[in-house]
Order: structure tokens, then sequence, then C-alpha cells
């Protein structure tokens, strides 16, 4: 897992994220969790890796949490 964090708890986005897909798929993660405003960024990733990967964004850590770390 890879971010940065507001001390409210707001996710902030990052770069790279072409990058960090394409090394996921390679490790063979099916669900990735991503920063609401990186969204825009999954036009630069191929349609054959968007249709085998689940792509969820989020805005505040508390959802973070609850999807990696279910109770």
């Amino acid at each position: 897992m890879t971010g940065e964090l507001t001390l409210s708890g707001r996710v902030l986005p990052v770069g790279g994220i072409k990058e960090k897909i394409l090394a996921a798929r390679r490790a063979g993660v099916k669900t990735v969790i991503l920063p609401k405003q990186n969204e825009k960024n999954l036009e630069d990733i191929p349609d054959y890796i968007k249709k085998e990967m689940d792509f969820i964004f989020v805005e505040h850590i508390q959802e973070v949490l609850d999807l990696a770390l279910p109770s």
C-alpha cells in the first residue's frame, strides 16, 4: 500500500498510478484501492487490464480501513 493522508484522515492523490497498477497486476493483485482524486489516471491504463482488476476510489482513511481490514 502506498499513499498520503492529511492529519484529519483525507486521502491525498499520489503519482505513478500507472506503474503501481502494472506492478500490482504482476504481483497477482485483483483489487486496488486508490485516492478518489486519482480516478482520472485510469485513462492511462489499457482496457484489458481494467477489465481484470477492480478499482475502488476513496476519500477518507476510514474507507481504506473498512475495505482493507474488514471486521
